[in-house]
C-alpha cells in the first residue's frame, strides 16, 4: 500500500530542500522523523510537515497499518512558480530578484 502527500507553493528553493531529502531517502518513517528533528535547516522542518501528512494519510487509508514501519519510497522537490521582485541599482538600473518556491512530494510504502 502506498500513501502520498504533496506540499505545494512552499517558500524555499528546491535546491535547499533536496539537500535534506538526500538524508532521509529510503529510510523508515520513525528514523526519518528523528533525522529531520535534529537537522538544523528550515527545509527539515518543512519536510517533516509533509512526511507527517503522508503518514497520517497512510493511517487514514488503512487502520491496521503500522506507520512507523513504512519506508519512504519516493521523496522529491520540484520547482514551483517564482515570485519576481525588483531591486533598484545605481544609475537608474534594476536587478531582478527571483523568490523561488517548491512543491515537495513524499510517497510511503509498506
Amino acid at each position: 500500500m502506498e500513501a502520498k502527500a504533496i506540499g505545494k507553493y512552499i517558500r524555499i528553493s528546491p535546491r535547499k530542500v533536496r539537500q535534506v531529502i538526500d538524508l532521509i531517502k529510503g529510510k523508515k518513517v520513525r528514523e526519518a522523523t528523528n533525522i529531520l528533528k535534529y537537522t538544523p535547516k528550515k527545509a527539515a522542518y518543512l519536510l517533516a510537515k509533509v512526511l507527517k501528512s503522508a503518514s497520517f494519510n497512510a493511517a487514514n487509508k488503512r487502520k491496521e497499518v503500522d506507520v512507523n514501519n513504512m519506508r519512504i519510497k519516493l521523496c522529491y522537490a520540484d520547482g514551483g512558480p517564482m515570485i519576481k521582485r525588483i531591486q533598484p541599482r545605481a544609475m537608474g538600473r534594476a536587478n531582478r530578484i527571483l523568490k523561488r518556491t517548491s512543491h515537495i512530494t513524499v510517497v510511503l510504502e509498506d
